[in-house]
This record gives structure tokens, sequence and C-alpha cells, in this order.
């Protein structure tokens, strides 16, 4: 198995509101907005900060994507990370984080955030393990006013 990673450029907008829909679907509770991501959601992310693509032998499974807070522009959210069905439960999930921590530490980002869906708190023993804590004094500049509002996480970088 061949793991590879890749900024994503808006020519791949398209590819990424599939990936997240499918990646989505039967996962995330239907009211998410992700299930009706779309191209042009997808470049504003990437216009507003970045994302990667997650290959495995040259076939696109998953993705991720990270917008600078308008408050705060050395604050990135870490949006819409999804893996596919099938390749799931492999630790792949961790590449995409990892790049995003990276990616955030080469631009001298000095803070993470991200959102993490009270359905879903599993997630967050995961994020603790990247150093990320909750910070419940934090509102998700993303949050769906029509859901309950996600537990936030944090993580300072270095500078």
């Amino acid at each position: 198995m061949n793991i590879a990673l890749r900024e994503a450029v808006p020519e791949d907008a398209q590819l990424i509101a599939h990936l997240t829909r499918s990646c989505w679907a039967n996962k995330v509770a239907a009211s998410s907005a992700g299930h009706h991501e779309n191209a042009e959601d997808v470049i504003a992310d990437l216009c507003h900060g970045g994302g990667f693509l997650l290959l495995i032998d040259h076939i696109p499974v998953g993705s991720v994507r990270w917008s600078a807070l308008d408050t705060d522009t050395n604050v990135w959210e870490i949006r819409r990370m999804g893996i596919l069905p099938a390749f799931r439960n492999q630790s792949l999930s961790q590449h995409l984080l990892e790049a995003v921590i990276h990616a955030a530490q080469n631009a001298g980002i000095t803070e993470l955030r991200l959102g993490v869906r009270t359905d879903q708190p599993r997630l967050l023993d995961l994020y603790t393990a990247y150093e990320f804590e909750l910070a419940p004094e934090l509102d998700y500049a993303h949050a769906n006013p029509h859901e309950p509002a996600p537990y936030v996480m944090r993580r300072f970088l270095k500078s």
C-alpha cells in the first residue's frame, strides 16, 4: 500500500466535495452540512486556507481542509477531515492531521482549532493524543446553528 499526501488545489474542488459527502454518508448525522458539500464551499476553504488529499496507490481516499479565522489569521480551524469507508480503521486520518499540523508550523501559525460533533465523542481521544485540549470557552466558527454546539479543541503551536 503506497500512501501519499498532496496539497489540494482549486481544480480538486469537485473531487473533495464528493469525497466529503462520501465520507460523511452513514457516518455523520444527516443534519450535518457536510452532506451538502459542493465545489464552491471547497474553493472558499482552499482560498482562505488550504487542504490535503490522501491517496492510496494513487486513488484519492480522504481529505482535510483548514481555514484561517476571520478574527485572527494566526489561528486555523481544521475542517471536514474524512476517510472513505473502505479505508477506515487503518489510522489514515492521522496522516491528514499530521500534515495540517506540519503545514501550520511551517506557516508560523500559533494555534489550531477543530470542532468535534457531540455525537462523535470517541474522536476526542484521537485529538488529545495530538496535544489538542478541550476549550469550552471557545465557539467553533463553522458550527451548524441547527445542531448542538460541537466540542471545541485547540492546540497551541510553538513559534
